[in-house]
């Protein structure tokens, strides 16, 4: 690092003078086998932030038996949800990434911007060897989760401080850790859930449910559920919901431990045995549809709350490259941008 091949000393530290916007989301197989999924799961649980368990006790419930039995269940579900541009995750965080660099040159800010994911492809460390490369000597860093959690925003710090603790000369680094209550990410939230109940109509129930975390987490000072209950007052604000109208329940749990609770799909099935058969569900912890969205939600949760006796049940998107969730983004940065 910090060596400038075919380039005189003085050339290599002229050339450095590149601001980069890097996105970070969490990432995804590269296809959806068994084995591409293996690999995934592997590096992913591996992670201290993500699971914390003693180190020595989980690597051999890891490798002993849930890289022996998830891959291929997981496989058959990317599956469901596999297009012909790949893994949903990967395609609209390129989508992202190109509107956002359109957006910000649009407006004059000589910026580069690029992308990367915490575990998979493109990696965290590859993809800032290659910024550092191309002379990158600032860094603006907007991981890809509108509210903070250690297991996340933490663990895509960590991958971020780990590369670039092997760098001799460091950019100028700018992290936005959370956008939990960032006026623009309310605003498009709120309009995306308009637009739904503009169309569909408005259901008995909005259901708001953010991916899980253990409860214990809470309890020992990650601001997670706080933010994402305060997401919920500021949406249903802007759309002036009355406490009977919605629900923020949490998805997507794991292993045994109690869970940040009420559970989506046990309220699903609550709300359903108790008439009301209408809901519409969104996920704004997701800044892009994955398989916890267009599989577990779409479709998993779907079934639960019909078997249960529900009639009516739509998914709301995610954000994902709609015009006002870029805009949002180009307003996070741009205060960073200026020399």
């Amino acid at each position: 690092m910090g060596n400038y091949k075919g380039l005189t000393k003085e050339q290599g530290h002229q050339q450095r003078a590149r601001t980069t916007v890097l996105l970070m989301n969490l990432g995804t197989p590269s296809e959806p086998t068994t084995s591409a999924v293996r690999r995934y799961l592997a590096e992913f649980l591996a992670d201290p932030r993500v699971v914390e368990i003693p180190k020595l006790i989980w690597l051999m419930i890891l490798h002993g038996i849930i890289l022996r039995v998830r891959p291929a269940k997981s496989a058959a579900l990317y599956q469901q949800i596999w297009s012909e541009a790949g893994s949903p995750l990967m395609a609209i965080t390129q989508k992202q990434t190109q509107k956002l660099a359109d957006q910000l040159q649009a407006h004059g800010e000589k910026v580069n911007v690029d992308f990367c994911m915490r575990y998979g492809e493109p990696s965290v460390s590859d993809t800032l060897k290659r910024l550092h490369k191309e002379g990158t000597d600032k860094l603006v860093v907007l991981p890809l989760y509108p509210q903070y959690a250690a297991p996340t925003t933490a663990s895509a710090f960590d991958a971020l401080s780990k590369e670039l603790s092997t760098w001799r000369y460091l950019p100028a680094l700018h992290f936005i850790n959370t956008y939990h209550d960032d006026p623009g990410y309310i605003s498009a939230l709120a309009a995306s859930i308009k637009r739904d109940f503009e169309f569909h109509g408005r259901p008995k129930k909005l259901v708001l449910s953010y991916h899980g975390m253990p409860e214990r987490n809470l309890h020992l000072g990650d601001p997670y559920y706080c933010f994402c209950m305060k997401t919920t007052r500021l949406v249903v604000e802007v759309l002036g919901l009355q406490d009977s109208e919605y629900v923020t329940t949490f998805q997507s749990r794991f292993g045994k431990a109690k869970w940040l609770g009420p559970y989506t799909d046990a309220t699903l099935t609550q709300l359903a045995a108790n008439g009301v058969d209408d809901v519409a569900i969104i996920c704004p912890a997701f800044s892009a549809d994955c398989l916890e969205t267009l599989e577990e939600i779409e479709h998993e949760n779907r079934e639960i709350f019909e078997q249960a006796g529900g009639k009516k049940y739509r998914y709301i998107a995610a954000l994902n490259d709609e015009p006002q969730h870029i805009d949002m983004m180009a307003n996070l940065v741009k205060p960073y941008l200026a020399r």
